[in-house]
């Protein structure tokens, strides 16, 4: 995965909150109700292992639910993002630097679907990634690490500790790389896009193969493979041209090896023994790669819509 050298960065688009250990400052703002269910977190990695959930599956929830023993209120935190400014100036720096290749990543991603709403006669609302170490608030409860990225609907806001990626490889046996990387990112923001089109409205089976849970997520890899159709075209705002200019067979493979690594099935025979179908939310490894691929070749979001397909 290359970038241009040239390229300017845009780290406005980043919140850093590691500085701070993620935890939030001044004001806060109670979360009122009984929680936004489901679909108010989307979580990436398998709860019942890394601590919390139940059931066997990759779970989601509100953060609240999962950490009861969190306050439900959340602070205005305020990010420092003097360091990513120094340090990530252009397309070399993400060449170079992990921090600097997540901010090119979510550029990119936002550019793309930045032009895909334009297409389409709408307007693309940006959404800000947040960098945590440890634990972080957000309007959807207070996290730890241990849930792995998510996007949280109720503050539009993509959330990762980036120390994620090493236990990607090291608990989870993903092979790794900057496209595995950026795999993630994009599949957070395909959950962004489901926010803006109305899509977690349709989630009311939480839990099966079949479920809508289910189609959520392999919807939302399916957008993230709608965005690596089309990196290596979108064009940077701020330069007319593309910020991502190579994508190779083996970013992709990267990238469908990370999907097979959070599949349910491969997740819960790693760490269970055995696979049980009936407790998923995410989808198998074969389907996650199967919606990742069908956006890639496609280019097409029409082919995305999970919830009318008959077979997953």
């Amino acid at each position: 995965m290359d970038f241009d050298d040239k390229a300017r960065l845009d780290t406005s688009q980043i919140r850093d909150l590691r500085a701070g250990g993620g935890r939030s400052r001044g004001k806060t703002a109670a979360i009122g109700g009984g929680g936004l269910g489901l679909v108010g977190v989307i979580i990436t990695l398998l709860v019942t292992v890394l601590g919390g959930g139940g059931g066997g599956g990759l779970s989601g929830g509100n953060l609240s639910q999962l950490f009861p023993e969190q306050p439900v209120s959340v602070g205005v935190a305020e990010g420092d993002n003097a360091g990513l400014e120094s340090q990530c100036r252009t397309g070399a720096d993400a060449e170079t630097q992990r921090d600097c290749r997540i901010v090119a990543v979510v550029n990119s991603v936002q550019d793309f679907w930045a032009e895909e709403f334009a297409r389409r006669g709408g307007r693309y609302e940006q959404a800000p990634t947040t960098f945590f170490a440890g634990a972080v608030d957000t309007a959807c409860g207070q996290a730890s690490a241990d849930v792995g990225p998510f996007y949280c609907p109720a503050d539009s806001g993509v959330y990762i500790d980036l120390t994620f990626y090493d236990e990607l490889r090291t608990r989870f046996g993903a092979e790794g790389g900057d496209f595995a990387e950026a795999y993630v990112i994009a599949h957070e923001y395909g959950h962004h896009i489901q926010n803006l089109t109305g899509q977690n409205d349709r989630v009311r089976t939480r839990q099966g193969p079949d479920s809508d849970a289910v189609r959520l997520e392999l919807q939302a890899d399916c957008y993230a493979g709608l965005w690596a159709n089309r990196a290596t075209t979108v064009a940077d705002p701020q330069t007319g041209t593309p910020l991502v200019v190579e994508l190779t067979d083996e970013d992709i493979a990267q990238g469908l090896d990370a999907a097979a690594t959070v599949g349910d099935d491969y997740i819960q025979k790693r760490f269970q023994g055995q696979v049980s179908p009936e407790a998923w939310t995410h989808g198998s490894s074969a389907q996650r790669q199967r919606w990742f691929t069908t956006g890639l070749r496609t280019g097409d979001m029409e082919r995305c819509d999970t919830f009318s397909a008959e077979q997953l």
